[in-house]
């Protein structure tokens, strides 16, 4: 579980829910016209703009924001390491029925095992690294319009609330109520948006950017074990994927091959 998107999602909410209690009654903020413009008007508005496929699939995309699986890319330098040793005494087959808890990391090696040339390997695994960042920008990209249509469904909505106010100037109960939609619907935008869809997006992103790194640093990994590279240089090559701070911190690779 990733608590900093967890405790800043129910932190945003919970002061702007704190506010609300405290400057009076919560009541008058909730408007259901309001609510109907902007939730329902943002949804179909992102419909419009999306295969409804990919705009559902976005919200399980979304779970990575709150679950974080990435691997320590420190974790994965020194697996490669020991696999590059057990391969520089054994060779490739040797690494058949390796435990590999990396499924990325487990499909290159079985690329090896099973004889494939280098060109081709690196040719399946990058494919497979760039399908994976389309799906991730696919639900960023889902996110960051919420984000978009939802202040703008709120402008039309405050301009439906302005009319209703303006035509029934004659009537002073009925202004009340048509200012509340001009206001609230401005609200419940401004919220969807900066409290909830456009940090899933940018957390999104982060995400990707973390997994392209791993897959990125694996690939570099199955392609020196191919080449045959040292272990020790091929550890010192992995390192350049780390900031400087953190590379001397990676365990010592395991002892060369006799």
């Amino acid at each position: 579980m990733d608590l900093a998107t967890l405790v800043g999602l129910l932190g945003a909410f919970g002061i702007i829910i704190a506010a609300i209690v405290v400057g009076g009654s919560a009541i008058i903020f909730v408007n259901i016209p309001s609510l109907l413009i902007v939730g329902g008007g943002t949804i179909f508005a992102v419909l419009m703009k999306f295969p409804m496929g990919h705009f559902f699939s976005a919200f399980k995309v979304a779970m990575k924001a709150f679950i974080n699986k990435a691997e320590d890319p420190k974790k994965l330098i020194e697996e490669g390491v020991e696999l590059a040793n057990i391969a520089r005494k054994e060779g490739v087959l040797g690494l058949e029925g390796q435990d590999i808890d990396n499924e990325f990391l487990k499909r290159g090696i079985q690329l090896c095992v099973d004889g494939h040339e280098p060109d081709f390997v690196r040719s399946m695994l990058t494919k497979d690294i760039n399908m994976t960042i389309e799906r991730h920008e696919r639900g960023q990209a889902i996110f960051k319009a919420i984000g978009d249509m939802a202040p703008a469904m709120g402008m039309i909505g405050t301009l439906i609330g302005l009319v209703q106010m303006l035509s029934a100037m004659d009537d002073p109960k009925s202004i009340g109520p048509a200012m509340a939609v001009a206001l609230l619907t401005t609200l419940y935008g401004a919220v969807i948006a900066n409290a909830f869809a456009l940090p899933i997006a940018d957390k999104l992103a982060h995400r990707s950017q973390e997994e392209r790194l791993n897959k990125a640093l694996i690939l570099e990994t199955i392609s020196s074990i191919q080449e045959g590279l040292n272990p020790r240089v091929m550890e010192e090559l992995l390192k350049t994927y780390l900031p400087a701070s953190k590379r001397d911190t990676v365990g010592e690779a395991a002892a060369d091959a006799a």
